[in-house]
């Protein structure tokens, strides 16, 4: 990827930062309310700064803005036919709560872009920012002041310049291998080349690693790929069996894994290199799929010693496990949100695997979220604890889909060739 300068972090500051309006009205990104309203945006088609226009490239600017702002949730925007030829003066009467403007101009190759955010009521601008790069980086663009729109009305990170990693066939192969993509879908990379099957995949907190099992060599293998510059791999697990489902650390120091060296598949602690640190689980069950709590302190996992797979929670210090999940014929799959206590996972109930979240710490909170009639798998968490990925059931095949962490805003969130598989959040867009 081509380096993005940002030449100007900030066009204008505003004199009244500490009690602007828009902190009164500062938003949560986390909706628990069916009747929330949502933040109305009114998005002009971007303007040429010079002596000619692209009508084409006004107006997919404006349009990336807009599906960029209302992929958070909370988030709607106004028909361009409604706007059309708007300024500021008019986005209240409209029907908006705030507005963008944007200018832009290009020489060869390269872009310069201006964007500014207004609030809509008293017509104050409330930020500006200035962008400089390859023009086929304007995506990248948009998405940082997406999230600097986003971090201005909530005091929170967007998730603009995250990306999203599953596994699918490339171009029609049989083979399966991890692939990341921009959060619309646009620009997709190929990160492992094994040419077999590879399942799993597992990014560090920080984003900079990922680990998956891959079954090219004839074993279930467990491997990292650095994802920085180096875009190395290596193998961290090749034992006998099983070596599958790694979950890091908060501090992405050490990971839970399942294994079968020793006959049944258990979880052990590992560390970075591979080294058995403690065996977790011993014997009871096949125990997989696990994933850290935020302090690092719990985990949660898959095990069928009850004879049917359930939930369970174990304290890692003491190694005290109970059972969390009672409903449902299946549960499988948990993704522990990185920011509170709360899992969601997969359970099959009336034959068809639906999204139900629960507070470990709270047996018997379970709260279905998803109910359409097509299976819901392998859920996965935004950084930011809002929002929920998981591979849905589409016909033959499976496509990314996303949700709110209380149900609302299903959708798909791109439509790729092929089938999409086991969708993780990565943190930061390498």
């Amino acid at each position: 990827m081509k380096k993005l300068t940002l030449i100007a972090a900030c066009l204008f500051l505003t004199l009244f930062v500490l009690t602007s309006p828009v902190l009164a009205k500062r938003i949560s990104l986390d909706i628990t309310s069916a009747d929330a309203r949502k933040i109305i945006f009114a998005i002009p088609w971007f303007q040429s700064a010079g002596s000619t226009s692209d009508a084409n490239l006004d107006r997919s600017l404006a349009d990336s803005l807009a599906k960029a702002l209302v992929f958070h949730g909370i988030i709607d925007v106004l028909p361009n036919q409604r706007v059309v030829g708007s300024g500021a003066s008019d986005w209240a009467r409209l029907g908006a709560d705030y507005g963008v403007i944007g200018r832009y101009s290009v020489s060869k190759d390269q872009i310069n872009m201006e964007v500014r955010l207004f609030d809509a009521a008293d017509e104050k601008m409330l930020m500006g920012k200035a962008y400089k790069g390859p023009l086929d980086e304007r995506d990248l663009m948009i998405y940082k002041f997406t999230d600097a729109i986003i971090n201005e009305l909530t005091g929170a990170p967007g998730l603009a310049t995250t990306q999203i990693g599953f596994v699918t066939p490339p171009s029609d192969k049989p083979e399966r291998e991890v692939f990341i993509t921009d959060i619309l879908g646009r620009k997709m990379r190929q990160i492992t080349r094994h040419r077999n099957l590879v399942v799993s995949p597992r990014f560090s907190p920080d984003g900079a690693y990922l680990a998956y099992t891959s079954y090219h060599s004839g074993n279930q293998n467990l491997y990292i790929t650095d994802l920085r510059q180096s875009k190395t791999t290596r193998v961290i697990s090749r034992r006998k069996g099983m070596n599958l489902a790694p979950a890091w650390s908060p501090d992405a120091e050490t990971m839970v894994v399942t294994l079968s060296f020793q006959g049944n598949p258990d979880l052990y602690l590992i560390n970075r290199r591979g080294e058995i640190l403690r065996q977790l689980t011993k014997r009871t069950g096949i125990n997989v799929s696990p994933s850290f709590s935020p302090d690092g302190r719990h985990i949660v996992f898959v095990s069928d010693r009850s004879g049917k797979p359930q939930l369970y929670l174990m304290e890692l210090s003491s190694g005290n496990t109970q059972r969390l999940t009672f409903e449902g014929v299946e549960n499988a799959e948990p993704s522990w949100s990185p920011v509170e206590n709360l899992v969601v996972y997969s359970s099959l109930r009336g034959g068809i695997y639906q999204l139900c979240t629960i507070d470990p710490f709270n047996i018997g909170s379970s709260t279905q979220i998803t109910s359409d009639q097509t299976h819901h798998e392998t859920p996965s968490w935004s950084p930011d604890g809002n929002q929920i990925i998981f591979a849905k059931r589409d016909g033959k095949g499976h496509k990314v889909y996303g949700i709110m962490k209380n149900g609302l805003h299903q959708r798909m969130l791109f439509s790729l060739p092929g089938s999409q598989t086991y969708p993780r959040w990565a943190v930061k867009p390498y």
